[in-house]
């Protein structure tokens, strides 16, 4: 048994199918939805984690692949840098989970990295780059 845990990012002309039924369906693969944000006619992005034997978890994510959805692993994760961090706020309102929190008495941004699921939203919404990705080796 083996178990990934990965982003998902629909484009919303397959934002409609029963892909992930499939999964359980036609791989034998048990899933765990940690986060899912999909809307009808929109882009979708779902964070899972998928359980299964090596060749078939490979296998079904080659099914998503060819299905044109885009696939992240988690083995990565969003640095944020506080010596390039304006505190405009940009990352706040884009995060899907929250990650970004904005003080009221301070206006400061504080990463709650625990919440982070690195869908890099908050690193092309940042003028400052002063959030970057970083890959685990």
């Amino acid at each position: 048994m083996a178990t990934r845990k990965i982003v998902l990012h629909f484009p919303p002309s397959i934002v409609n199918k029963p892909l992930i039924y499939k999964l359980t369906k036609e791989y034998d693969i048990e899933f765990n939805i940690l986060k899912a944000s999909i809307s009808p006619e929109e882009e979708g992005l779902l964070v899972l984690e998928l359980n299964g034997e090596t060749t078939k978890l490979n296998n079904a994510i080659k099914f998503l692949e060819k299905e044109n959805i885009k696939i992240q692993s988690l083995d990565q994760d969003i640095i944020h840098n506080l010596e390039k961090c304006t505190h405009c706020g940009l990352c706040v309102p884009i995060c899907p989970t929250f990650a970004f929190e904005k003080n009221p008495v301070t206006h400061e941004i504080n990463f709650i990295k625990e919440k982070c699921i690195a869908c890099e939203f908050c690193v092309k919404v940042c003028p400052y780059d002063a959030l970057t990705v970083n890959f685990a080796v």
